[in-house]
């Protein structure tokens, strides 16, 4: 079986943020390959290097700085941390917004370049692991030919087409012992946290940190109606809660936010500091910070009294915590099932999981609107009844 350009290697490569668990990812799809004598390269820090190929540079790429050949010594990499092959957040495809734009040379320079890159080295056919804009970027090498495979990667867990992506479960714990730790000092100290977790369009994070981390409120984009946050309302509603539990001498807690909500801070508290591939980076925007102050403020004009609220920020240390042997599991899974997806000659898909962790191929048209080209999210539904027990778990009065 020949693939792109008469190539017969398969690259991989891993893009975005970093998750619990992707070297189980990378392992084992690796050796997966290997063992059907089928080469793979390794591509460093995601489309970095490779969107600015040059074939008349021959250090444009150069093995053992940008790529390597992997072997069989990646056997032992399955628990940890990091990522093996890097990552960065380059964006190839981020000019393309319609099927159209795809005929433009200029648009597609970038998309190109790797093009040409792989058929420089032969590589046939690549595995992409990331986030949505990998998973757009893939659909787009697709388009042009390339016979792609997607291993879906957010701790975030909004990724249509897959119950629970790798790495969340071990984020959610990671976050969790941080939780119970604030809660901890929040109980010795009469203080209340209010903590912003990650979570740029869904509650999942937040809500199953909040969940484990014993919280007495969580709230994500799912609980806001309005589409600019009506801070006013929101410190309100924390505040009721703070005053209830000081009737029941209960003077402490920690209240968890999606980071996400800064998507829908009013315009002057919107973060504008973007990263050097032009995404925004939403923790600029410290929504902790902002509704912790926004409830100091609610709870002296409500009782006259201060209050500590502290702000607190839980990020990139739940990114690369240890992996728990249900995600090692999981990764090492999705991996298998890129070579799976490879031997049915199954392109053009992600992978995903049933139950019982049986593979099962999601076509890239299911995740893709046809049309703009964007990526399918999933959110917590409102009445599910994960989100049900988030109400459920957060604090109410009974008088």
């Amino acid at each position: 079986m020949k693939g792109y350009k008469g190539g017969s290697k398969v690259g991989m490569l891993f893009s975005g943020g970093p998750a619990p668990s992707a070297n189980a990812v990378i392992s084992s799809a690796t050796l997966s390959f290997l063992n059907a004598r089928i080469p793979v390269y390794g591509f460093f820090y995601g489309f970095e290097y490779l969107e600015n190929f040059d074939y008349r540079n021959r250090y444009s790429l150069v093995e053992g700085v940008h790529y390597e050949p992997l072997t069989q010594e990646i056997s032992g990499v399955r628990n940890r941390r990091g990522v093996y092959l890097k990552t960065s957040r380059a964006n190839p495809g981020k000019n393309i917004r319609t099927r159209e734009d795809l005929q433009d040379a200029e648009k597609t320079k970038k998309l190109n370049n790797i093009l040409k890159a792989f058929e420089t080295l032969g590589i046939g056919y690549l595995v992409t692991i990331g986030g949505d804009d990998t998973l757009k970027t893939a659909n787009y090498l697709s388009l042009l030919g390339l016979p792609v495979i997607h291993i879906p990667k957010t701790i975030d867990n909004d990724y249509f087409g897959i119950p629970w992506t790798f790495g969340y479960w071990s984020s959610v714990q990671s976050a969790q012992e941080a939780l119970l730790n604030l809660r901890a000092d929040a109980e010795s100290t009469s203080t209340y946290f209010v903590v912003e977790l990650m979570g740029r369009k869904a509650g999942w994070l937040t809500y199953a940190a909040g969940i484990a981390g014993e919280s007495v409120m969580m709230v994500s984009l799912e609980d806001i109606e309005e589409e600019i946050l009506d801070l006013e309302k929101l410190a309100g509603k924390i505040v009721e809660v703070i005053i209830t539990r000081e009737k029941q001498d209960k003077y402490y807690g920690v209240i968890c936010v999606a980071e996400g909500l800064a998507d829908r801070l009013p315009e002057k508290y919107r973060p504008t500091e973007k990263d050097r591939h032009g995404n925004v980076i939403l923790g600029t925007a410290e929504v902790c910070r902002i509704i912790r102050d926004a409830c100091e403020e609610a709870y002296h004009q409500r009782t006259g009294r201060k209050k500590k609220i502290v702000a607190k920020q839980i990020g990139y240390e739940t990114r690369c915590t240890q992996p728990i042997s249900f995600d090692v599991v999981l990764g090492a899974m999705l991996g298998f099932g890129a070579f799976k997806l490879f031997r049915q000659e199954n392109f053009n898909n992600m992978v995903s999981v049933s139950d019982n962790f049986q593979i099962v191929p999601v076509p890239f048209s299911e995740l893709i609107d046809s049309e703009s080209l964007l990526t399918k999210l999933r959110n917590v539904p409102k009445g599910s009844d994960f989100f049900e027990l988030k109400e459920a778990l957060s604090y109410k009065s009974l008088e």
